[in-house]
């Protein structure tokens, strides 16, 4: 039905899922210069942009159409296929950064289905202050942001919404289905919130992602990547909070000066990346405490398609026979958190991820050297349970019963939000904690409590998450599991 007819007024046809980017990219290019010399000129002279200029103001737009001729093709990918025919739609931005991305869609969609691409001027008009980039021409100019909105397109959030990734999309008949979860204006809303919140550049951000709760974490962090930028292999640059970056060949004294001079406090989430050639190194982001952080972070990482994020933080350990460092692998979540009830409602169950759970167990044994009885005494697999108080203990009386039907090993704030996060958002997901305090059982946390043990142990875990995520680089494509996705999913991951 589709395939046959004209282009949509303003859409041409592409042979190739890259002549497609190429074309997103240019259409893209000349709309935000357009957008931004619009700005400037206003800033200078007061002169509004004319109802040409304003049309020019806009995100551009892939389509792909899939008409079958036979039998649907069955592919054991978790994406990167159509489920009907029909007109699939998205408008993109930042084209030639996500490139990688749109190349691992597109061509499945092409080489396997026959789809034909078709790539315009989108409806979706580009808000002002995503061309900006340091945000202080305003100021400078003089000019409020109610006098600028009078002329150029703002941020509306009627236009951002996560209806696709929650299941309220509804399908209107003769309008093109969504191609993928995020559109442009969700999307760049997301990228200036991260690097609001983290105080990096989101194209820093790495596609393999570790969360932690603890500051300890990003010190062993940085030592580790000044130790990979220093050897002969894949990492590249260390890039720090405040825009630092370290390149290979630093000498290691001022590597360390200027890993302890970044403006890190600055940042809500300050994050940490150690990059690789072909953007596939490690990002570690410190969240802090709590699921609103959890839940805010992941919200916005969401938009780079990570390939991963894992949780490797701190827990209070609820079992007699756990010790302060011991390990706790989540194979269950006991969510407490209530941030997501009216999203992802509790009694959704949020699957553990069989190769990521094998792959921290895995790089348990590797870098612990422990196998069999020795590794389980260190690391405990069971229920984590996620709550939103961090002074639950006041009510003990109240929650024993529950904590003993659910047979839970540990308890945080963080790691429930987190998994069912990437279980919403289509993000594979893990979690492996280090007990910090024994509640139940009169350890608890007071100042200098960490013994010599515990400070070892937070290395020792930070090498565990870091050799999970080699191991799981290998299996990228199972990764991505099937179980992650709905029976109604647009074709892209």
């Amino acid at each position: 039905m589709y395939s046959n007819t004209p282009s949509a007024p303003g859409f041409s046809r592409v042979k190739t899922p890259a002549e497609a980017i190429d074309r997103l990219a240019e259409l893209h290019t000349n709309a935000t210069r357009t957008l931004r010399g619009a700005l400037h000129r206003y800033f200078e002279t007061r002169e509004a942009p004319s109802a040409e200029e304003r049309a020019a103001f806009r995100y551009p737009e892939l389509r792909a159409i899939y008409t079958p001729d036979g039998v649907t093709p069955s592919a054991t990918r978790a994406y990167a296929k159509f489920q009907r025919p029909g007109l699939y739609a998205t408008s993109v931005t930042h084209p030639a950064a996500f490139r990688p991305y749109l190349l691992e869609q597109l061509e499945p969609l092409v080489s396997e289905y026959g789809a034909t691409l078709e790539v315009g001027i989108g409806q979706q008009e580009i808000p002002y202050p995503y061309v900006t980039e340091q945000g202080d021409e305003l100021a400078r100019a003089g000019l409020s942001a109610a006098e600028l909105a009078r002329f150029f397109p703002v941020p509306r959030l009627s236009m951002v919404g996560d209806e696709v990734a929650d299941g309220l999309w509804r399908h209107t008949e003769g309008q093109p289905r969504p191609l993928g979860l995020f559109d442009a204006v969700r999307t760049d809303f997301s990228l200036r919130r991260l690097v609001h919140y983290t105080g990096t550049d989101w194209r820093a951000i790495q596609p393999w992602i570790l969360l932690t709760n603890y500051h300890r974490y990003v010190d062993q962090f940085i030592g580790w990547g000044l130790d990979r930028i220093a050897e002969d292999g894949p990492y590249q640059s260390v890039i720090l909070p405040g825009g630092v970056t370290i390149k290979r060949g630093t000498p290691r004294a001022e590597a360390e000066a200027l890993a302890a001079s970044t403006p890190w406090h600055r940042f809500q989430m300050p994050a940490y990346h150690v990059t690789t050639a072909d953007n596939q190194g490690v990002t570690l982001v410190n969240i802090g405490v709590g699921p609103s952080n959890a839940k805010n972070i992941t919200d916005h990482l969401a938009v780079l398609r990570p390939n991963c994020w894992l949780m490797i933080g701190h827990c209070g350990g609820l079992r007699q026979s756990q010790a302060i460092g011991d390990y706790v692998l989540a194979h269950g979540y006991w969510r407490q958190d209530k941030i997501l009830d009216s999203i992802v409602p509790p009694d959704i169950p949020i699957p553990a991820l069989a190769e990521v759970q094998i792959a921290l167990q895995q790089a348990a044994a590797l870098i612990t050297g422990d196998r069999g009885d020795a590794l389980k005494r260190r690391l405990r697999t069971g229920t984590v349970m996620t709550y939103d108080d961090r002074n639950w203990e006041l009510r003990w009386n109240q929650e024993r019963q529950k904590i003993n039907l659910s047979r839970a090993i540990a308890v945080d704030m963080e790691s429930g939000t987190i998994a069912a996060q990437g279980y919403r958002m289509r993000v594979p997901y893990g979690t492996l904690l280090c007990v910090s305090d024994k509640p139940l059982h009169g350890e608890i946390k007071l100042p200098g409590a960490a013994n010599a043990f515990y400070a070892s142990a937070v290395a020792q875990h930070l090498e565990i998450g870091l050799a999970a995520l080699d191991l799981l680089r290998g299996e990228r494509d199972s990764l991505h599991s099937r179980k992650l996705r709905s029976f109604d999913e647009p074709p892209f991951r």
